[in-house]
C-alpha cells in the first residue's frame, strides 16, 4: 500500500450535538483547500452548521448520512440549498434526491484528505461507516455506539449482519483509532477500537455471534417516536414535502446567523436601512445611561433601554409589530438582548454586529458626546 501523505496544515474537526435526538453531527475540513464534509446533519441545525462553516472559512462540498435515520430528519437537502453541497448516501438506502450513491471501498475526497467508505449493514441495510485516510478516526453512525450498538429490529436490520460488520470493518481498525458514534444518550463523546474490543458488552470481550444474536433479539425496545415522520423524510434526503422559503421570519433585512445562535445585522446594512426606513425599525440601545452619551455616542433614533430593564418592556416591543435591532458597546450585551426578546416571542430581532465600536470604526454617524470627540 502506498504511503498516505497528510495535509501539513491539518484537519479541521468539530463534533456537534442535537439534544433532542442525542445525535452527533461531524464536520471535517481540509485546512489548506477549505473544503469540508458534514456527516449526519440534523434538519433543525442547518443554520448552525452553515454559520460554523462560514466562521471557519470552509466550503461545504458534501453531506454524508451514515444511514436513513429513524429518530431525526437529515439536514442534507437544506444544506444543499444553502451551500451548494452534494448529498451522498449508500447505494442500498433506496433514497431519492441523492447526488452520489456510495459503494463499499469508495473514497470521498475533501481537499487533500479523504474518507474511506465501508459498508456496515445490520442496523439498517444501508448503513455505512466512514474511516479517515490515516485511520486515526472513524465515524460509525448507529452501527457501533460507545459500549453499545444500534438496534436490529426494523429497516431490514439483522443481528447477524451487524455482528459481521462491526467485527470485520470497525474493530479490525488499529487499536488507537478513535470511534465517533451517531448518538450517545449519556453524554459520552468518543471511544476507541481498543476500548470497544475489550469493554463493549455486546460486541467485545469473549462474546460470539450466538451471544450477540440472543442479546439483540431480546431487547424489546419501542420504535422511535419520530420514526413515521423521519424515515419518509430521510428517504427524500430531508427535502420537505412542500418547499418553503428559508428564514422567512427574518426577511426584513439581510442578516447573518452566527454559530452562537444570534441573528446579526452589519453596521453598513443598518445605516442603509435607517436612511431608507428608520420608522420601520425599533433601534434599542441596551447600554447604561452614562454610556449612551459617552465617547462612543449613540445612533440617531436609538431608544435607551438598559439590558436590566428589557424584560419589562418586551411586550411593548412585540406589540409594535416592527423589527428590533439591539445595540451595545461591543455587541455582547445586545446579543443577550436578542436572546431574551426571542424567548419572549419577538421573531424579528437582530444584533448590531460589533456594536458601537464597529459602528464608529466604519465612520458612521453618531449623536451625543461622540460627535465632539
Amino acid at each position: 500500500m502506498s504511503e498516505i501523505t497528510l495535509n501539513p496544515q491539518g484537519l479541521v474537526f468539530r463534533q456537534l450535538f442535537d439534544p433532542v435526538s442525542s445525535t452527533y453531527t461531524y464536520l471535517l475540513g481540509d485546512a489548506a483547500s477549505g473544503e469540508a464534509l458534514i456527516i449526519d446533519s440534523v434538519f433543525e441545525h442547518q443554520r448552525r452548521d452553515a454559520a460554523l462553516l462560514r466562521e471557519l472559512g470552509l466550503r461545504l462540498i458534501a453531506t454524508l448520512d451514515t444511514h436513513v435515520h429513524a429518530d431525526h430528519v437529515t439536514g442534507a437537502w437544506g444544506l444543499k440549498q444553502r451551500c451548494g453541497s452534494q448529498i451522498l448516501l449508500s447505494e442500498h438506502a433506496n433514497a431519492q434526491n441523492a447526488d452520489r450513491l456510495l459503494k463499499h471501498g469508495e473514497r470521498v475526497a475533501f481537499g487533500g484528505r479523504f474518507l474511506e467508505v465501508r459498508a456496515t449493514p445490520g442496523h439498517t441495510s444501508g448503513c455505512m461507516s466512514f474511516v479517515l485516510d490515516d485511520q486515526s478516526m472513524a465515524f460509525t453512525g448507529d452501527c457501533l455506539l460507545i459500549r453499545g450498538c444500534g438496534r436490529t429490529d426494523f429497516q431490514q436490520g439483522s443481528p447477524q449482519q451487524l455482528y459481521q460488520s462491526v467485527q470485520s470493518q470497525i474493530l479490525s481498525l488499529p487499536p488507537t483509532c478513535l470511534l465517533y458514534p451517531g448518538h450517545d444518550y449519556r453524554g459520552l463523546t468518543v471511544t476507541s477500537v481498543a476500548e470497544e474490543r475489550e469493554f463493549n458488552p455486546r460486541l467485545g470481550g469473549e462474546g460470539n455471534l450466538a451471544d450477540f444474536t440472543g442479546y439483540m433479539n431480546n431487547l424489546g425496545l419501542p420504535h422511535p417516536k419520530l420514526m413515521d415522520i423521519a424515515v419518509p423524510a430521510n428517504l427524500r434526503c430531508g427535502r420537505p414535502a412542500v418547499d418553503a422559503p428559508a428564514e422567512a421570519d427574518q426577511a426584513w433585512a439581510p442578516l447573518t446567523f452566527t454559530f452562537g445562535g444570534i441573528w446579526e445585522i452589519q453596521p453598513a446594512v443598518l445605516a442603509e436601512r435607517l436612511a431608507e426606513q428608520a420608522s420601520q425599525i425599533q433601534l434599542i440601545d441596551v447600554r447604561e445611561p452614562a454610556e449612551f452619551s459617552d465617547a462612543l455616542g449613540h445612533i440617531a433614533g436609538a431608544r435607551l433601554l438598559p439590558l436590566s430593564q428589557l424584560a419589562d418592556h418586551a411586550a411593548e416591543l412585540i406589540a409594535s409589530g416592527r423589527p428590533v435591532v439591539a445595540v451595545c458597546r461591543s455587541g455582547t450585551r445586545s446579543a443577550q438582548a436578542t436572546v431574551l426578546l426571542r424567548k419572549a416571542g419577538l421573531g424579528q430581532v437582530a444584533n448590531l454586529a460589533g456594536g458601537m465600536l464597529r459602528w464608529r470604526a466604519e465612520q458612521l454617524p453618531v449623536q451625543g458626546a461622540a460627535q465632539h470627540g
